[in-house]
C-alpha cells in the first residue's frame, strides 16, 4: 500500500524515540530539523546520541522499555533490535492513539521517514513506499544538486509579499508570476 504524503505540524506534539543506537541516532538527526520536543528512552545510548541530547537539551530516560512508557507521547519511533518488542510497542500505540514508526517492520508503521531535502522553508519529500529506498536517496541527491542555493531567499520574499499584499485574485496572479519567473530563470541557469 502506498503512503499518503503529508507534512505533520510538530507544534505541541511530543516525540519519543525508543532506542539508543545508530538507527535511533539517524532518526533523531532528521527529527531535530523539525522539532526539539523529543525524549529518548533506552538502557544504553551511543556517545553521539548523548552528545546530541546535551547539545539540544533533550530529555532522556535510561532504562529498558516497559508497557505504559509511551503514554503522553504523540509520535513514537521504535529503533531497537528486538522485533518482538517492536511489534508489542506498535500494538500498544493503538491504545494511546499515537503515530508509530517501527524502523524494521513496515507493517508496524503508521508513517515512514521519506528521503527529503530541506533548504530553509522548502521541504521536498521523496518516497517509493518502500519499493526502492536506494532510488529515493539517489533522486534526493540529484535534486539537491539542481535546487538553487538562494531558494530560501526567494521564499522569504514570497512570504513577505503574502503578508503585505491584500488577499485576492491580484495577489494570486502576482505570486504565481513571481514563482514562474523564478523557476524559468532556474531552468535557464540564470540563478
Amino acid at each position: 500500500m502506498a503512503y499518503f504524503p503529508a507534512f505533520i505540524k510538530f507544534e505541541k506534539k511530543r516525540v519519543l524515540i525508543i532506542g539508543g543506537g545508530i538507527i535511533a541516532q539517524e532518526k533523531l538527526v532528521h527529527l531535530l530539523e523539525f522539532t526539539s520536543d523529543i525524549t529518548l528512552l533506552s538502557k544504553d545510548f551511543t556517545e553521539n546520541i548523548l552528545d546530541l541530547i546535551t547539545l539540544n537539551s533533550l530529555k532522556y530516560i535510561k532504562k529498558e522499555y516497559e508497557i505504559g512508557d509511551i503514554k503522553g507521547y504523540d509520535i513514537i519511533i521504535v529503533a531497537i533490535d528486538d522485533i518482538s518488542l517492536q511489534e508489542k510497542i506498535y500494538i500498544e500505540t493503538k491504545k494511546f492513539n499515537c503515530l508509530c514508526n517501527c524502523v524494521d517492520l513496515p507493517n508496524c508503521c503508521d508513517f515512514i521517514f521519506p528521503s527529503y531535502i530541506k533548504k530553509g522553508d522548502l521541504t521536498i519529500a521523496i518516497s517509493t513506499s518502500g519499493t526502492s529506498p536506494a532510488f529515493a536517496k539517489n533522486l534526493r541527491i540529484y535534486l539537491e544538486k539542481i535546487i538553487p542555493n538562494n531558494v530560501n531567499e526567494f521564499l522569504k520574499k514570497m512570504k513577505e509579499y503574502r503578508k503585505t499584499m491584500p488577499k485576492g485574485k491580484d495577489r494570486m496572479k502576482f505570486l504565481d508570476k513571481q514563482a514562474k519567473e523564478y523557476i524559468e530563470k532556474w531552468n535557464k541557469n540564470e540563478i
